[in-house]
């Protein structure tokens, strides 16, 4: 379950995601850069390696969203970790490369996801989508837009979380960072399974991440707890003569 939401920036773009667990589910690692098959890439993680969100080293982000609406599912013992998917793709720096490393992943072992590829170089956004059975790549015009899954009731959720968005892109401050922040913490239209910041019994909106990418520099905030709750702090870690990324905890 989570919610993510793009905007676009005439030379970058900007994405904030909620992450939606059962509260019982283990901690996740806090953002660190990592190497992902040679590449600097900068993403919190699940103890066991995975994540559902990143950025590499030429500026190229990822997020993946379980896709709850497809009921066809991988028995559990053969199933593969779909956190995995990012850790993979992050270590491309095209399309093509992506399409590369998707052909030779395990995706039969993975129930459904999508991928959602934020390519600034291209000015391209791609979504996959894995349905168990096929893979389908779908284009997305580089404006702002928003993804959402629910494994309360989807399609529920993404009326009730698409009517707050579709309300916010009308308020003059849309687009900047401290509306994404807003929207993320966001409890309307009542504070339940179906806001953006997601609380029911047993599971809630555990953490928001927050990546900002400029011509050159990449920058990651993480709050470890529901937004609502969280306060966002910045500490900058800029690296020369590359494409700097920098982490803020």
């Amino acid at each position: 379950m989570c919610t993510v939401t793009f905007i676009a920036r005439k030379s970058g773009y900007a994405l904030g995601m909620n992450r939606d667990e059962k509260l019982a589910r283990v901690r996740a690692r806090a953002p660190a850069i990592r190497n992902a098959g040679g590449r600097r890439a900068l993403f919190p993680s699940e103890p066991g390696g995975g994540t559902w969100v990143g950025v590499n080293d030429v500026g190229i982000g990822f997020a993946l969203i379980n896709w709850y609406s497809i009921s066809a599912f991988v028995a559990g013992r053969l199933s593969v970790s779909r956190g995995e998917v990012v850790t993979a793709v992050l270590a491309a720096n095209s399309v093509a490369g992506v399409e590369k490393i998707l052909a030779t992943s395990p995706l039969e072992r993975m129930n459904a996801f999508r991928l959602i590829g934020l390519f600034p170089g291209a000015r391209e956004i791609i979504e996959w989508r894995w349905d168990v059975k096929k893979l389908e790549p779908h284009r997305h015009p580089w404006e702002m837009n928003m993804w959402i899954s629910s494994g309360f009731d989807e399609p529920g959720a993404q009326r009730s979380r698409g009517g707050i968005f579709a309300a916010a892109l009308q308020q003059s401050s849309a687009g900047s960072l401290p509306w994404l922040r807003r929207l993320h913490r966001s409890h309307g239209p009542v504070c339940g399974p179906y806001s953006t910041c997601m609380h029911r019994a047993g599971a809630a909106t555990v953490s928001y991440t927050e990546m900002v990418v400029s011509t050159h520099e990449a920058r990651m905030c993480y709050c470890d707890g529901s937004p609502c709750d969280v306060s966002i702090r910045s500490v900058n870690s800029k690296r020369p003569r590359t494409y700097g990324i920098s982490v803020c905890l």
